[in-house]
């Protein structure tokens, strides 16, 4: 892709237009999903240097309490959504009105929650798999409410909303036993999160994606929110958005952990030190692709992850139900990958990778886009 494609997509002005940076983040986020975790995993069946020791195992989920990279791509998708739907809703609201604003709500909530129903299996499986808790429907569902809360409620209310949802669900979990119990505790199945998803069917365990860690999880779209109202201020100039993005995401993370002495960070509890961490990291890394890539211009490397942020849901989608390493195989595999030893899977996960960015560049190029 050539560089007057990439500033045809870049606006950086406060008036609502759309940011490239977004865009480019939000393909940095997924491209993690779709295969650049497997081919770290790859190299580290080759090297087991330092760099590439500490990535990999940055790449795989805590068990419980803790926090490492991988731990990030969720909630930076969800903070995403909360930047992004202020603009698209300001546009709405300005051109259409606010009736038309809850008619896209609600439209654009039920087909995401539809579709993971879809994905996780459809209703033939709801005794078997937690498909109303699935990772499309805790975004249909922050998406939703925060889009709600946003048309409903000034900043001052908003982030009223932000505090009561963390500081409500943290005095829950720290003050209140679970029935039949005598303490609280922080522990996996011995918790308020655990005890509401083990009660309520078909779900009957605990993950990132459960229904009481619904609310919290709002909390972090409601971050990407705040950081829309910055980036949309006409008072401040690109490098002072870039400073209070930095500044402020610092002042989150650090506060998260201090937070997390006592309430643990926990992801697949999204407990509130949780969010704070992982909004801090978020609007740092925001702060950085904002500078980068609308301020300093630099746009050419983005290209990639142009293509993916362009359409994150199609290649989501499309990487989970067609197995692209058995794809790359047909190509590399066999006596290619038996000839190269033990650079063999790196080289199928390197071309399974490429045909995912590959698919989403021939989308792009045909301005075919998969819109909810």
């Amino acid at each position: 892709m050539n560089q007057p494609i990439l500033k045809k997509q870049t606006d950086t002005s406060p008036s609502g237009s759309r940011l490239l940076s977004l865009d480019v983040l939000r393909g940095f986020d997924m491209f993690w999903i779709i295969g650049a975790d497997e081919l770290f995993r790859s190299l580290s069946k080759i090297s087991q240097s330092g760099p590439v020791r500490f990535i990999t195992q940055q790449l795989d989920h805590v068990q419980w309490k803790g926090f490492v990279f991988y731990d990030l791509i969720f909630p930076l998708f969800l903070f995403i959504i909360g930047v992004s739907l202020v603009f698209s809703l300001d546009k709405i609201i300005k051109q259409e009105g606010k009736r038309a604003a809850y008619k896209r709500i609600i439209r654009r909530g039920l087909i995401l929650f539809l579709l993971g129903v879809f994905y996780d299996g459809g209703l033939s499986r709801i005794h078997e798999e937690n498909i109303l808790c699935g990772v499309l429907q805790r975004l249909a569902l922050g998406y939703f409410f925060t889009s709600l809360l946003y048309c409903n409620l000034k900043l001052k209310g908003l982030i009223a909303t932000f505090i009561l949802l963390l500081a409500s669900y943290w005095a829950l979990w720290t003050f209140v036993p679970l029935p039949g119990a005598t303490q609280v505790s922080f522990e996996e199945e011995m918790n308020w999160t655990h005890y509401v998803d083990h009660l309520m069917p078909p779900y009957h365990r605990i993950d990132n994606e459960g229904y009481l860690s619904t609310f919290p999880a709002v909390g972090t779209c409601l971050l990407g929110v705040f950081a829309a109202f910055l980036l949309k201020s006409t008072s401040l100039g690109p490098e002072k958005k870039v400073a209070w993005l930095i500044a402020a995401g610092a002042a989150m993370t650090i506060l998260g952990y201090l937070w997390g002495l006592q309430f643990p960070v926990i992801k697949r509890a999204w407990t509130s030190s949780y969010v704070l961490v992982a909004g801090g990291y978020s609007s740092m890394l925001l702060g950085w692709f904002y500078l980068v890539v609308d301020v300093w211009k630099y746009q050419r490397w983005a290209a990639p992850f142009v293509w993916i942020g362009m359409n994150p849901l199609t290649i989501y989608l499309a990487t989970n139900i067609v197995d692209l390493r058995k794809v790359a195989e047909i190509f590399v595999g066999g006596p290619i990958a038996s000839a190269l030893g033990r650079y063999g899977d790196l080289l199928i996960t390197f071309v399974a990778l490429g045909l995912a960015i590959a698919f989403v560049r021939f989308l792009y190029q045909r301005k075919i886009f998969l819109r909810v």
